[in-house]
């Protein structure tokens, strides 16, 4: 317990230290300030007057990415234009050391609740939420349940389910047959992506070839934010035959993305509907679809609870088909043609005729 106390005691130190600092990369969305942060715990929630501060700590690569860490922003920003309110961001630096400190800090300033975008910060947030539990806490792709704290939620996604349906439409749209996987980080997060879209590819077709690969190893988040080594990863694979890419690799897919232009090939996007949010006409046209996942939905359902007062502390939220919070984007009209059986597929899982692999 001694050894506890003092290393809270440290990470409270550590965060004022860096309040300055990150007071820069406030993003405030209404010029009214509320006093904030004055009710959270199990029972959390906005209540009265009480305009939303919000903290947003991101995943490596922070905002810009046009895929995981946007689309936790655009939830958020989806609440404050209904509920009024502002948002603090921190994004971590690259090797991930100060994300302690950076909950800490967003807690110490009065931000309620806090929002951890990804897994990684899943060895250090119940920590940081036992020594503010006055503030509510959620983390988006790490379940907390058997953690028992009572002042944060897991937001978490079927992700295998969404990327079995991108290997069904990768299956039917491959003229080669022959297919691949880039990953971020391996990770069992990221495992789930591959095991769903290799599961879905050979359940219509056994004998697809499926090269599957990873940025970088378990610990190391540079996977997520080097599109460098995801574009020579992809090029690897398009070089070998495949046709179709589907990456799981964050900041790291646009690299994935320049490779499917050089290649003259296809790829899917990843999070949000990345053939809405590519810039590069050339980029846009070889993504054939983006298997969707509602991280927008899922912090906006989150924060409207809270505002509601109807937060659940200690449990997980799970989005999957039957919730829409997983899916497959039609945007440019290139999986046209195989929406019936994508669909076909769809219902199946959700009837629970079809159950998805999470490891492959």
């Amino acid at each position: 317990m001694r050894g506890a106390r003092i290393r809270k005691a440290g990470v409270r130190a550590t965060a004022l230290v860096l309040a300055g600092g990150l007071a820069l990369a406030g993003c405030a969305s209404d010029d009214d300030g509320g006093d904030g942060g004055s009710s959270g715990g199990s029972g959390g929630g906005g209540g009265g007057g009480d305009e939303l501060k919000i903290g947003l700590a991101y995943d490596t690569g922070g905002r810009g990415d046009r895929s995981f860490n946007d689309s936790a922003y655009a939830g958020v920003q989806a609440a404050i234009d209904e509920h009024g309110g502002e948002v603090q961001e921190f994004s971590p630096n690259d090797g991930g050391s100060d994300r302690v400190e950076g909950l800490a800090t967003l807690a110490e300033q009065g931000y309620n609740p806090v929002i951890a975008v990804g897994f990684a910060y899943g060895d250090s947030i119940g920590e940081v939420a036992e020594d503010f539990p006055d503030t509510t806490f959620a983390i988006i792709d790490s379940e907390v349940t058997e953690l028992g704290i009572d002042n944060l939620t897991g937001i978490v996604f079927a992700e295998e389910q969404g990327s079995f349906l991108a290997g069904v439409a990768a299956a039917l749209k491959s003229e080669t047959q022959s297919i691949g996987f880039v990953g971020g980080v391996e990770s069992p997060l990221i495992q789930k992506f591959q095991a769903g879209f290799e599961a879905g590819a050979r359940a219509v077709n056994p004998d697809i070839a499926i090269n599957s690969q990873y940025i970088s190893p378990a610990g190391d988040f540079s996977g997520f934010n080097d599109p460098a080594r995801g574009q020579i990863l992809a090029q690897g694979m398009y070089d070998g035959g495949a046709d179709i890419v589907y990456h799981a690799a964050g900041g790291s897919g646009t690299g994935v993305f320049q490779a499917a232009v050089a290649a003259g090939q296809l790829a899917i996007g990843v999070d949000s509907d990345q053939y809405e949010t590519v810039d590069d006409p050339a980029q846009k046209a070889v993504i054939m679809t983006s298997m969707l996942k509602r991280v927008d939905n899922g912090v906006k359902a989150f924060l409207d609870d809270f505002v509601a007062g109807d937060i659940e502390g200690g449990t997980d939220v799970r989005y999957d088909l039957e919730s829409e919070g997983v899916g497959l984007s039609e945007s440019g009209g290139q999986i046209d043609d195989v929406l019936t059986q994508i669909g076909e597929y769809r219902d199946r899982i959700i009837s629970g005729e079809i159950t998805v692999p999470t490891t492959p």
